[in-house]
């Protein structure tokens, strides 16, 4: 068994979703073969010389679950793109590109967070290339820890503002994009997460069925993709019960 999670959004203000995802880590992902958590999985992220104690009882409760024997992937989302090598090496977890293509249950996947296929936010993807440039990111890590700390409230407070005054069809992804991309890495399957509209979408590449399944977000559930030999199950569960629902 595989699981996939992303947009967990973890910050201390919400021991609800903290809580739900130790239960993951000390329940259901103690039997899996692999967890891939597919970005945004802190709300935000300065650096990993700034880990608070919060955030280094994660980084070694995901080291507990790598250590029992899970291997633990995770990719950058747009809240924690900063999430680096440190971090990682102390988590026991791997760094996956956005995108990757891994074999998931004998077929290749194409993994993403997602806000890259977001094309018709052209602000935002304008900021995007701004922010993961490598020479900006040299420098937003050797800012001073309190200048971090405004820069991050600031983007989120933007960020917030922004969704809110634009479309839903801005914010989500661009339909072209979607086959675009797929034929471009040779996959028939896509998962991402970033939308927070969690479903399986069937589509046409070609002459060939495919499919895309969008991971949701934990707020007030969680969401996880599990894949075994039954296939691809896309499943919510209730905070304080992990007993997972099929959608």
């Amino acid at each position: 068994m595989i699981l996939l999670i992303s947009d967990l959004h973890l910050e201390e203000e919400r021991p609800d979703i903290t809580r739900a995802f130790l239960d993951l880590l000390s329940g259901r992902a103690r039997s899996a073969q692999a967890l891939y958590i597919l970005g945004d999985f802190f709300e935000a992220w300065i650096g990993d010389d700034a880990m608070t104690p919060y955030q280094l009882s994660i980084c070694q409760a995901v080291r507990e679950l790598s250590d029992s024997g899970t291997q633990v992937f995770l990719m950058h989302g747009n809240r924690d793109f900063m999430l680096g090598k440190a971090f990682c090496k102390a988590a026991g977890c791997t760094l996956l590109k956005d995108p990757s293509v891994v074999e998931l249950n004998g077929e290749p996947v194409l993994l993403m967070h997602g806000d890259s296929l977001c094309t018709r936010d052209e602000a935002y993807m304008r900021m995007r290339r701004y922010l993961r440039n490598p020479v900006t990111l040299w420098v937003l890590r050797h800012l001073p820890l309190r200048t971090r700390h405004k820069l991050a409230r600031k983007l989120r407070s933007e960020s917030r503002t922004q969704t809110r005054m634009k479309a839903n069809d801005i914010v989500d992804v661009t339909p072209e994009e979607i086959p675009r991309i797929m034929q471009e890495y040779g996959v028939r399957t896509l998962v991402h997460g970033h939308t927070h509209r969690p479903a399986i979408h069937k589509l046409q590449i070609g002459e060939q069925a495919a499919r895309r399944i969008v991971l949701g977000d934990w707020d007030r559930q969680g969401w996880a993709l599990q894949v075994d030999e039954h296939g691809f199950a896309l499943a919510h569960f209730d905070f304080g019960n992990p007993r997972l629902t099929v959608e």
